[in-house]
């Protein structure tokens, strides 16, 4: 079986959304699938007309005997007028929606979701990243949950970080700065704890929403704790393995997740995980692995890193939960063969 993955801009950026369609590239042809990337804009998910004309014709072209699953940071934004001018199916793969984004004015969040939901209609099958997400395509947008297939993002194993009693506690933040992840909510709640003996590193790249690090920065000075906090920017995967040996508690304020690829990476290590609940993230931290929070609440988050800053032998109890969760995650394996027999069955050709 052949088929043509669609995706947007640059294919190597540092996300979770470009680390899935990475990995079902590799990872297809051992379930038979030979999967090849064409590239679209990188205007997607505010494509220009231009943007649109191009990606019309650029999926136009793919040939009749290949599926075609497009990545749903341009197929949600995609006008259906452009979709049909493919003539083909046309498969979407989901991991939010669009409209979901943290930062959109009312106005612009209300055109996204209107939009996706026209688009989706169209689809001929969807895949989508999480069973959270999956509900929420069925329930918000009128997907009909008979057309809707999922597949986990994989987390391979990773080496168990083993517990240390401190006293000095290191946390670990991993994920792409933007309004979405949380961090001044992050920020707020760590200034309340400055009694308590922590730093805390962020990996992820800064220039996606320069002003939303521009604004971090600010915030992090205006609460006195810049010699506590690091932002590290974009980091390779040798440099995130070296920063997840080193924490000891992973902390996600993500006010909105599609899944949590960041999330299960830490189940994998066996670290502790404070975790605010937006999204499927609520689904995804499970019980006694740590603690989550309501999403934007500064105050509760405080208190859930407070009580495993301070008691050690909580932090065990939560490590060894929080590897013995990770041992039972998909790989990229699993991925693969959930997307590959979704295709086969769900994603027609049209020869």
């Amino acid at each position: 079986m052949r088929l043509v993955l669609a995706v947007p801009g640059d294919l190597a950026a540092p996300t979770g959304g470009y680390a899935y369609a990475r990995a079902l590239l590799e990872h297809l042809p051992a379930q038979g699938v030979e999967a090849v990337h064409l590239a679209l804009p990188a205007g997607f998910p505010d494509p220009d007309a231009d943007d649109v004309a191009r990606t019309a014709a650029l999926l136009a072209a793919v040939p009749a005997e290949a599926a075609l699953l497009v990545d749903g940071l341009a197929y949600g934004a995609l006008p259906p007028e452009a979709i049909r001018a493919t003539g083909r199916p046309v498969c979407a793969l989901v991991h939010h929606p669009l409209g979901h984004e943290t930062g959109l004015t009312p106005e612009r969040a209300a055109a996204l979701i209107a939009g996706e939901r026209a688009a989706l209609a169209l689809a001929a099958r969807v895949i989508a990243s999480s069973r959270f997400t999956a509900r929420m395509l069925a329930g918000e947008f009128g997907v009909a949950p008979e057309r809707i297939a999922v597949a986990e993002p994989g987390t391979p194993p990773r080496p168990r970080v083993a517990p240390r009693p401190g006293p000095h506690v290191r946390l670990l933040a991993v994920g792409t700065v933007t309004p979405r992840k949380g961090y001044p909510v992050l920020v707020d709640a760590l200034a309340g704890l400055a009694g308590l003996d922590w730093s805390l590193t962020v990996a992820g790249t800064l220039d996606r929403a320069p002003d939303c690090a521009a604004n971090l920065r600010d915030r992090i000075a205006a609460a006195g704790l810049t010699d506590r906090i690091t932002l590290a920017g974009a980091v390779t995967q040798a440099e995130l393995e070296r920063l997840a040996a080193e924490a000891d508690i992973a902390v996600s304020a993500s006010l909105f997740e599609g899944y949590g690829m960041a999330l299960t990476e830490a189940l994998a290590r066996g670290l502790p995980l404070v975790a605010a609940a937006g999204g499927a993230a609520a689904e995804t931290v499970p019980p006694g692995a740590g603690l989550a929070v309501p999403p934007g609440d500064a105050a509760a988050l405080a208190a859930a890193l407070g009580a495993l800053i301070a008691d050690p032998a909580r932090r065990a109890e939560a490590a060894a939960a929080s590897f013995a969760a990770g041992r039972h995650l998909p790989d990229w394996p699993d991925t693969a063969a959930a997307v590959a027999a979704s295709l086969r069955t769900d994603c027609p050709r049209t020869a």
